[in-house]
């Protein structure tokens, strides 16, 4: 953060209460930080809370009014009720850090209401869809042959994004078909993987051993998804190699990794798998997290019932 005074004080304990305490990724702080960022250019902009002795921000004058305030300002530049419920999750994650830490006293971003957020169906594949995507890098290719292995693996496991460009050969049980997860909060979970993805991966190791003795790589010798150069591939490269593949498929719809999450979770419900399951599997760490795929099969039942039932 770039504020002067007491206020870049408590941003920095904060940013490191976040990456020590919490174990959040620098994608979440540097998240966490902008919200405070804007919050910040609010109250000063707008002459609130600031010390007329050096103009910096008194965070006691903060209140749950202060707060609306700031959700108002956000309204009217036609913000997103999802990216205002973020920011004022951020507040409240905050103000919570100054109580324990004395401080604040009260934590008035708890009692301002959460704007009502839209609930958004997550986009996913249908069966034949998946199938088609998965068959269209060229395995004729290194570059081909990774790019299978990734899309294979983000179907059969849903790992995060984040999660599969982290992943080391020693992450990688090949023998029993498992992953070794390191996900939110540095949380671990072990996720299994079926037979099409142990091929996939299998065939890509052999060939990326058979590259890098050739052209002597030796930047990344842990990673196991690695870009032309012969370095870890990146969030952005992941999701560059998804959306070639997706428009090489023909796909209509804007699909992302994390489509994939969410078509392995619906493939997975409708199969009969238990929503526990699931919610292990993905590493959610609230139920009601994973509960949205079942908004998916319920609304996916009522559209075959009304186009089958002769008096739907």
């Amino acid at each position: 953060m770039e504020e002067d005074g007491c206020l870049k004080r408590y941003t920095d304990e904060f940013e490191r209460y976040l990456e020590i305490e919490r174990g959040a990724s620098q994608h979440t702080i540097t998240s966490y930080l902008n919200d405070l960022r804007q919050f910040c250019d609010f109250l000063r902009e707008s002459g609130l809370c600031v010390r007329d002795s050096d103009s910096d921000i008194d965070i006691k004058q903060i209140d749950n009014v202060i707060i609306r305030t700031f959700l108002g300002y956000l309204h009217k530049k036609k913000m997103r009720s999802g990216s205002m419920a973020r920011k004022l999750a951020t507040l409240r994650t905050f103000f919570k850090f100054l109580c324990r830490e004395g401080y604040i006293e009260k934590n008035y971003a708890k009692v301002v209401a959460t704007p009502k957020v839209e609930k958004r169906i997550p986009s996913f594949l249908p069966v034949d869809e998946i199938f088609q995507l998965l068959e269209i890098p060229d395995q004729r290719t290194f570059l081909g042959m990774r790019d299978r292995a990734i899309l294979e693996i983000f179907y059969a496991t849903g790992i995060r994004v984040s999660e599969l460009v982290s992943l080391n050969y020693d992450d990688v049980n090949q023998e029993v078909r498992f992953i070794k997860v390191k996900g939110k909060g540095n949380k671990e979970r072990i996720v299994p993987f079926g037979k099409k993805a142990a091929k996939a991966l299998k065939g890509y190791l052999e060939k990326l051993k058979e590259i890098k003795r050739i052209k002597h790589w030796d930047i990344d010798q842990n990673g196991i998804f690695l870009n032309r150069n012969g370095g870890r591939l990146t969030v952005r490269g992941v999701r560059k190699i998804v959306d070639k593949h997706v428009r090489k498929s023909a796909i209509v719809r804007r699909i992302s990794p994390h489509s994939l999450r969410h078509t392995l979770a619906t493939h997975l419900l409708d199969g009969g798998a238990d929503l526990r399951v699931i919610q292990e599997l993905l590493g959610h760490v609230s139920l009601s997290t994973t509960q949205k795929y079942t908004h998916v099969t319920t609304d996916r039942l009522m559209e075959v019932y009304d186009k089958a039932h002769p008096r739907a």
